[in-house]
């Protein structure tokens, strides 16, 4: 078992860490002074820092990271998964400085894996090319998307279109006016099974009917400099039949093709905002004095810092080893290690930024240190992509049916010498 890096993967990690401390964390205030700056605050991609950042990113060699394949850096999941961690420590900037934001890596996949040669021609190239931004529309106010299946948005063929019907919410990055083109999911067949009525369609952000009602908030924050969370309306929206992504029917399978590696993303970015809030507790801690003496030989204080360093690290190889069997066995085969990170990743981040807001006291709270923001965010991460509950569901449905088909399943109290019941053994 070797738990080292490869040699490329620690060239380009010295190769960003160096770009993390050169450009990008001393442009932050001069990001967020740009941002304040502009016009339309929803467009923070235009400001001009960040052309200079992503310019310098490509000049490194550091530009689509997350992609695989000839069109991004040809990198696996286990090689981008520290990379995506580093940029975690800036989330606000450093992937957008590589390109490797969300939602548009999510959609650069579905586009590569899924998409025509004429889709990728008009919608991959540009996005690749950092020239565009798009949205992925999938959750609805009016069902309970944590049920995928539920999603009750119409997409209805008509000779050579396809018309569409109904709302969604909490769609990342529409507000964004350079959100050109969006991902949506709704239903194609309402009779077909409950996993075949769902098809994905490509709808250009100025196609008439389609409506970006209002931004919304996440715990009072408006989320401005990652182009908001809208409420959309699509009243007869009419796209051609050629925006189908794949077949009719089959949606839901390319969302979950899109969650696989988006997960790994997610939570190696989050324990990126996980170590970053390590850091700022100790340098609290060592400058603030209560009672005579520094918060850092406070007790309390060190079991919270202890503990979040063994918190981080056990996470951290969860999501590796996540990584390295999506690489090994595939998506499928890492299913359970996929619901486990997302299980994980936002309560653990989420408990390490609590104690760093403690530690800070009522400046934890404020606009003058990131960790507010960032619990905001770390928080939304337990509803995006599916909440918690449903997850620990499944999960545990997988290891009670794994436990049954291998035979390990005894009733509590049962002599393990005792051959097990015949249902227990023939369980599938």
């Amino acid at each position: 078992m070797h738990f080292a890096f490869d040699p490329r993967t620690e060239l380009l990690r010295e190769n960003l860490l160096d770009l993390m401390w050169s450009h990008i964390h001393p442009a932050e205030p001069v990001f967020a002074q740009q941002l304040g700056a502009l016009d339309d605050r929803w467009a923070w991609d235009s400001v001009p820092v960040l052309g200079e950042l992503r310019a310098e990113s490509r000049r490194r060699g550091l530009w689509n990271l997350f992609l695989p394949g000839e069109e991004g850096a040809g990198l696996t999941n286990l090689q981008y998964a520290p990379l995506a961690e580093i940029t975690g420590r800036s989330p606000e900037l450093a992937p957008a400085a590589l390109n490797c934001a969300a939602p548009d890596t999510g959609n650069m996949e579905v586009l590569s894996m899924f998409g025509t040669e004429a889709q990728r021609k008009e919608w991959l190239e540009p996005l690749l090319a950092g020239e565009i931004r798009s949205a992925f529309a999938m959750t609805e106010p009016d069902v309970a998307s944590s049920d995928a299946t539920n999603i009750a948005t119409s997409i209805v063929r008509d000779g050579d279109e396809y018309v569409i019907n109904g709302r969604k919410w909490w769609i990342t990055g529409a507000m964004n006016p350079n959100a050109q083109v969006f991902i949506v999911m709704g239903r194609t067949d309402p009779e077909a099974d409950r996993h075949r009525r769902q098809s994905m369609i490509l709808v250009p952000r100025d196609t008439p009917g389609l409506e970006i009602r209002r931004a919304m908030e996440v715990f009072g924050y408006d989320d401005h400099d990652h182009g908001g969370h809208a409420e959309l309306v699509f009243d007869d929206v009419r796209v051609p039949a050629a925006n189908l992504i794949g077949r009719e029917g089959d949606g839901f399978a390319i969302a979950q093709a899109r969650l696989g590696p988006g997960r790994v993303h997610h939570c190696m970015r989050a324990i990126g905002v996980a170590e970053r809030a390590i850091e700022m507790m100790c340098a609290r801690a060592e400058q603030r004095v209560a009672f005579g003496r520094p918060l850092a030989r406070q007790g309390v204080i060190r079991d919270w810092i202890a503990e979040s360093r063994v918190r981080i690290e056990q996470l951290r190889l969860l999501v590796l080893k996540t990584a390295w069997l999506m690489d090994t066995v595939g998506n499928k085969g890492a299913h359970a290690e996929i619901q486990a990170i997302k299980i994980a990743t936002p309560r653990t981040v989420q408990w390490i930024l609590d104690k760093a807001i403690q530690i800070h006291g009522a400046g934890g709270l404020s606009q003058d240190f990131p960790l507010a923001r960032a619990y905001a965010g770390i928080r939304s991460l337990r509803f995006a992509d599916g909440p918690d509950e449903v997850h620990k569901n499944a999960l545990a449905r997988a290891e009670l049916s794994r436990r049954a088909a291998a035979g390990d399943c005894r009733p509590a109290g049962a002599d393990p010498s005792q051959p097990l019941p015949t249902t227990a053994r023939s369980h599938p």
